[in-house]
């Protein structure tokens, strides 16, 4: 067991492009790993910077996988994620000058007249990018995605303190732990089976700072067990600020198929009259839940998040023509989408 930690300085990084930019972060980053006494509470970053970012986010992730204590992974975390960007910077430097996305020298005058002069994007027509294979040599970008729905982990202070910093109107709230489980279609996993936590000591540390920032929390429910347990929360007095909204989560692989028939005993075990919406994740099976979820008096929600494909097929540019297509959901059963100041009654949110 380790001894009462003091809380770490805080940081959060925009880390820019640029190679030889991207080089001198590098440097910065590995002092503050060697450190060890810093907190990342968030990171993003564009060309260079976006590649030391996701090496940094890598070795996190590797240490969450392989640690519970807290204490443990932060310093695990450390430690890989110095080994991640060393391994990607030493093999940027075996690749040389990356003009026309092949190795030149860069003592060559005419290369570096053109690097001048030209775009990456004139000087490489065919987009040969020598830096995807290293990264995806160098990352497991399925352990990344694996861990970036909700806060793994018992490390979630971060999302806290962003409720606290932007007190949101509204906001999701996990309310049930899933098996976060895919297998593709040769019979392995699509990333290390995990565990979403989201017990009920967590899930009131977010209850009560969306009560403290007056923000409404959306119920998240994965499966239909955690579709009853948002009752017990209430009649527990974990949450009584009012009926809770629910989200029924459709379309995870472990969790609740994207399927219209299941949405009568969905409703069946949610409290009577509390606000209801369905989140439905796929391709052409979660038309006709959003249509039933219509009819049935729910609330509707799409975006890129969860579809990038219309009910024919055809792959939306943008969420313009998803939100269109529930626009057109909803009058088929007989609603007119509401005005914000309307759905802002619904919810029970400050009129504007």
């Amino acid at each position: 067991m380790h001894e009462a930690a003091r809380p770490r300085p805080r940081l959060n990084l925009a880390l820019q492009g640029g190679g030889s930019h991207g080089a001198l972060t590098w440097g910065v980053l590995d002092a503050l790993l060697e450190d060890g006494q810093w907190q990342f509470d968030g990171v993003s970053g564009t060309s260079a910077g976006a590649m030391n970012a996701v090496a940094l986010a890598h070795g996190f992730a590797q240490a969450a996988q392989q640690h519970k204590d807290p204490e443990d992974a932060h310093l695990a975390g450390c430690a890989l994620a110095r080994e991640s960007l060393t391994r990607l910077w030493e093999g940027v430097g075996a690749l040389g000058s990356l003009t026309w996305g092949t190795p030149l020298s860069a003592a060559n005058p005419l290369v570096g007249m053109m690097s001048q002069w030209f775009s990456p994007y004139q000087t490489n027509p065919l987009g040969i990018n020598p830096l995807r294979k290293l990264l995806e040599r160098e990352v497991d970008f399925s352990l990344l995605c694996s861990a970036r729905t909700g806060v793994v982990g018992p490390n979630y202070q971060g999302p806290l303190d962003c409720l606290r910093a932007t007190r949101p109107e509204m906001a999701a709230c996990n309310a049930g732990s899933l098996n976060y489980l895919k297998v593709r279609s040769n019979g392995t996993w699509a990333w290390p089976p995990m565990l979403f936590d989201n017990q009920p000591a967590k899930v009131k540390d977010f209850i009560d700072v969306m009560l403290e920032t007056g923000t409404l929390p959306e119920f998240e429910c994965f499966d239909v067990g955690i579709v009853r347990c948002v009752e017990m929360y209430v009649q527990t007095g974990m949450y009584t600020e009012r009926l809770p909204e629910y989200n029924f989560v459709m379309g995870v692989e472990s969790g609740m198929p994207a399927d219209p028939d299941l949405l009568p005993i969905l409703l069946k075990l949610k409290i009577k009259d509390a606000p209801w919406q369905a989140t439905v994740i796929g391709r052409s099976e979660i038309w006709p839940v959003h249509q039933r979820v219509a009819e049935l008096g729910g609330h509707l929600r799409t975006g890129l998040e969860d579809t990038f494909y219309l009910p024919d097929g055809t792959k939306a540019d943008s969420n313009g023509p998803l939100i269109e297509m529930l626009a057109e959901y909803a009058r088929n059963a007989g609603r007119e989408v509401a005005s914000p100041q309307e759905a802002r009654g619904m919810l029970g949110l400050k009129a504007l």
